[in-house]
């Protein structure tokens, strides 16, 4: 039994070697025809959103470091290793790298055009692609800039995404995996995975669970309409120069545990990290005229509040801020993050190994390897990189 192996999710500033990118595209095409011949194209899709999947795919493919690299070389391998191919497949991969990812939304259309789906339906995989994306960088908001979103969809339906981060500062990246099955609601605890090197101390991640009652009340709080939101607003904005003078006295142990202001409610709550320190409060006429466009709309939900242009992490910090210092709706401030590139250590740090993941991945992939249309020479090679990756 294989249990062994650590793989490490740098942030890679190199290029992958043409002749190491062929290589990849060759035997990725042999791979990808098995395991769609032997577990069809939806399965192939539900596999990309598994990250111990999609990470031993890149290694067997002969991606031979584990750093952000993998992510981005082993989706635009896959994309030419089916061009002309898929079709037959069943599978379409959309999007990529930097400027390759706006043109997300164009492709999908066009792959609607191709199989003759009815508008409603490409639209559909569209607004999940756009979605997927304003997700990771509004609501989940820990510091990882987005620069590349693909998007991968069967004839069925079914769809995954898998885009990735950076922050630069902590020199790490950070993969963020969509499964159709998972994703029922868009805005509630969506992922299949969130994969990082690295868990951080503070998130304010909107998608938790914890975060229901911040997420009704930033919808109830635009319902209401303009002026009563900016009386709220106003509030905050008159307070939140003294709060953050108070906060950092309290840091340096100049100022006791005592209510600053009866509105803000500060005793017994933690605000050391808290968004309102690092937040400017002050005359902001983008926020307001987005909050205005907001609230003219009426959003039935906060996935509908979510989706309407120009909502970003700003707008949505700002509501979730008013909604827990005025009324109490505190949302989460833990890393979404909850699984790392090792499997896990032997002694459970930090976890467990999942064996049974672990072991069907190998399994899964070793097959299709042997019946792929390959030099014995390459199989074997391909096989020693499996099994010996972790």
């Amino acid at each position: 039994m294989i249990s062994r192996g650590v793989a490490s999710f740098g942030l890679d500033t190199g290029q992958c070697p043409p002749w190491l990118f062929r290589r990849m595209v060759a035997l990725g095409r042999q791979i990808v025809r098995v395991l769609i011949e032997e577990y069809g194209s939806d399965e192939f899709i539900r596999r990309i959103a598994d990250p111990v999947w999609f990470q031993s795919l890149g290694t067997v493919l002969a991606f031979d470091w584990n750093a952000s690299g993998l992510t981005t070389i082993l989706t635009a391998a896959l994309k030419e290793a089916i061009r002309g191919e898929e079709r037959d497949l069943g599978i379409f991969i959309c999007g990529g790298k930097g400027k390759t990812s706006r043109r997300t939304p164009d492709e999908i259309r066009a792959w609607g055009d191709v199989l003759s789906l009815p508008s409603a339906s490409a639209e559909r995989l569209v607004y999940n692609s756009k979605m997927s994306a304003k997700v990771d960088s509004a609501l989940v908001q820990d510091g990882f800039q987005l620069y590349h979103h693909a998007f991968f969809f069967s004839r069925n339906g079914a769809w995954a995404v898998v885009q990735q981060g950076m922050n630069q500062e902590a020199r790490a990246a950070r993969r963020y995996h969509w499964f159709s099955e998972n994703a029922a609601d868009l805005v509630a605890e969506p992922h299949a995975a969130i994969t990082s090197p690295i868990v951080l101390d503070r998130v304010l991640d909107l998608t938790a669970r914890k975060s229901a009652a911040t997420r009704d009340l930033s919808t109830d709080l635009v319902r209401a309409g303009y002026a009563s939101l900016m009386k709220d607003i106003e509030i905050i904005r008159r307070h939140s120069s003294r709060l953050s003078r108070m906060i950092s006295l309290r840091q340096r142990g100049l100022f006791d545990d005592g209510p600053v202001t009866t509105i803000l409610e500060l005793k017994n709550r933690e605000f050391r990290y808290h968004p309102v320190i690092r937040e400017d409060f002050g005359r902001s006429r983008y926020l307001e005229k987005i909050l205005a466009k907001a609230a003219d709309r009426k959003p039935d939900s906060y996935e509908e509040l979510v989706s309407l242009e120009g909502v970003g992490p700003k707008t949505v910090r700002a509501l979730a801020l008013v909604g827990e210092v005025i009324y109490g709706a505190g949302p989460s401030y833990e890393d979404p993050a909850r699984y790392s590139f090792a499997h896990g250590g032997k002694d459970a740090t930090p976890y467990p190994v999942d064996r049974e993941t672990y072991d069907k991945t190998i399994d899964i992939l070793g097959r299709a390897v042997r019946r792929a249309a390959l030099p014995p020479d390459e199989k074997r090679r391909a096989l020693g990189r499996l099994l010996g990756s972790g």
